[in-house]
Formats: structure tokens, C-alpha cells, sequence
């Protein structure tokens, strides 16, 4: 029988401090670019792993190449650099495909986090996929699913939105369109336009919301409250409304029975006529908006009985 270690010490093994040893069983193919994901705050989180293929790589493409600097050379590396963001992923992604062509390895970080989710990466990934070259996930932090781990949802029940159109009548209509479906929702917001989704959100009334800000950062914060209660609580504390965000809208809630006592009898024969036109979760919203019936008990409706289309 193993002795039993004293309380609160470590267990770290002599192999531990060796990134190189950990990653050396897996093949590291030059040729192919590496997407590795970069701690979204606290610096410790970054994977062997991953400094393992950043110290291999022969050039690093990346958001912004001081801030990838200074990220390196924290962990002791120093990487040729280059710039690949949003404004010239297009053109950038050429240079690194024509670099892979040439046999060697690039890798690909965004400021923080995992590249491609609601980060630049997809352009590149799918460029290098075009050219028949391979696409290595070096897998590690993300905001999304550091919140979904907490929030006590289970990932197959929500719908991953990211960030909203910043403004005007685009950013309405994707609101309405996400808002209406019937599963839990994944936001990203920036503090410069948290308020806005606070009042967005605030047509959802008591609908559950997981809220976190600054994950994995010396401020952070996780908070669950009713979607019309985050306005309030931004406002009760100045800091609050800094940082980024990241928020989780839990799926309706649907174990109260939505029955005729739920529904009035003209609300079900609006519902039960928009059925004949549209699929149900439009049908629903369509008839919340025209008889003042909740949308998730029109829904429950809607899908309950057999369609009259």
C-alpha cells in the first residue's frame, strides 16, 4: 500500500519540471501549423504542452506580436514573430502556408486563450487545410468552457453565440434570432458594452444567468442571478463594469408543466395558427409578441403537440 502523502504537500514527479519529456511520446511533424491555445489570464495556466511547441516552432504567428513577446519571454523563449490578426489574416495566412511548404513548423496563438473561438484562427486554419497541409489543436485555456465547468449546465443543453454585432440593427436582429431559441446561451461581451447586453438581457426577466468576469485573473468574479438582475448588480460596484466578460444564459427552465392553465385559450389559437406557416420556436415568439403569453410556455406548447403544418 502506497504511503500516504502529508497533508497540502505536492506531488509533482522528477519528469514534471521537463516539458520536453512529457510531450517527447507524440510525433511533432514538420510541415504543419500548431494552433496553440495561451492562458486568458493567470500565466501559470499555460500547458507543457504547449511551451514544448512554442519552443519547436521555428516562427510564431500571432494577434499582437508585443504582446506575444513579453508572453514568451516570461516563460524564458524567444520565437521570429509574425503578425497575423484580424485586419490581415487573408494575406498573412499565405506567408505561413508558403513557410509550411517550405517544411517548417508554425505555431499560432491569439492574444489569450484558444485561437478561432471568437479569435482569428479560422481564416488561417482553413487556408492551411486548403493547401493540403495539416492543422495540429494544441488545446488548453478558454473562457467559454472555464465558465461552463462552474456553472453547473451541461454543455449539450447550450448554444455557443460569442460576441454580438457591436451595434444598430444587425446586433438587433442576431439578439432576437439567439434569444428565441429554446437552449442555454454562450456571450462574450467587452466592458465598454456590458451595459448594453445588461438591458438586452433584461428582457428575459428571471431566466437563470451565470456571469464571469476576468476568469482566472487576480479580480475575478462568478456570480449567478436572474437575467434582469445584472443591470443592478454592475451598477452596485464601479469595477464591476470592467474587464471581460463572459456570460452563460441557462437553457428555459421547463420542469413546471406549461398547461392550459399556463396558456389563455386565445393565445393557444394565435400559436395554433402561426404553427401552420412557421416552425415552432419562430411560431412562439411571434405569438409572445402578438398576445403577451410567455414565450417558453408557447414553446412548450408549440412542441408538445403534433405540428399542423
Amino acid at each position: 500500500m502506497a504511503e500516504d502523502l502529508p497533508s497540502g504537500a505536492p506531488c509533482a514527479p522528477a519528469s514534471a519540471a521537463d516539458p520536453a519529456a512529457l510531450a517527447a511520446a507524440q510525433h511533432y511533424p514538420a510541415g504543419a501549423l500548431y494552433v496553440v491555445a495561451t492562458p486568458i489570464g493567470n500565466r501559470a495556466d499555460i500547458t507543457l504542452r504547449a511551451l514544448h511547441v512554442l519552443a519547436l516552432a521555428d516562427a510564431v504567428a500571432c494577434e499582437d506580436t508585443r504582446h506575444t513577446a513579453q508572453l514568451l519571454r516570461g516563460y524564458g523563449l524567444q520565437r521570429p514573430l509574425l503578425a497575423l490578426h484580424e485586419h490581415n489574416e487573408v494575406a498573412a495566412a499565405r506567408g505561413v502556408v508558403e513557410r509550411l511548404r517550405a517544411g517548417q513548423r508554425v505555431a499560432y496563438v491569439s492574444d489569450a486563450g484558444t485561437p478561432g473561438i471568437s479569435d482569428p484562427g479560422a481564416r488561417l486554419c482553413a487556408a492551411v487545410r486548403a493547401a493540403g497541409l495539416r492543422c495540429v489543436p494544441v488545446p488548453g485555456a478558454s473562457s467559454v468552457t472555464a465558465l461552463l465547468s462552474v456553472a453547473g449546465v451541461s454543455a449539450e443543453a447550450v448554444t455557443f453565440v460569442g460576441f454580438l454585432p457591436p451595434k444598430g440593427r444587425a446586433r438587433a436582429e442576431a439578439w432576437r434570432h439567439w434569444a428565441a431559441l429554446p437552449t442555454g446561451l454562450v456571450l462574450l461581451e467587452a466592458p465598454h458594452r456590458i451595459e448594453l447586453l445588461a438591458a438586452e438581457l433584461g428582457a428575459l426577466g428571471p431566466r437563470t444567468l451565470t456571469v464571469g468576469r476576468e476568469l482566472t485573473k487576480q479580480f475575478e468574479e462568478i456570480v449567478t442571478l436572474p437575467c434582469a438582475g445584472l443591470a443592478a448588480w454592475l451598477a452596485a460596484e464601479p469595477q464591476r463594469r470592467r474587464g471581460e466578460f463572459t456570460l452563460l444564459v441557462h437553457p428555459p427552465d421547463t420542469s413546471a408543466p406549461h398547461d392550459g392553465g399556463a396558456l389563455t385559450p386565445e393565445a393557444r389559437r394565435v400559436l395554433a395558427l402561426l404553427l401552420q406557416e412557421l416552425p415552432p420556436a419562430r411560431a412562439a415568439r411571434l405569438a409572445a409578441a402578438i398576445t403577451g403569453a410567455p414565450r417558453d410556455a408557447l414553446y412548450a406548447a408549440a412542441t408538445a403537440e403534433p405540428s399542423t403544418r
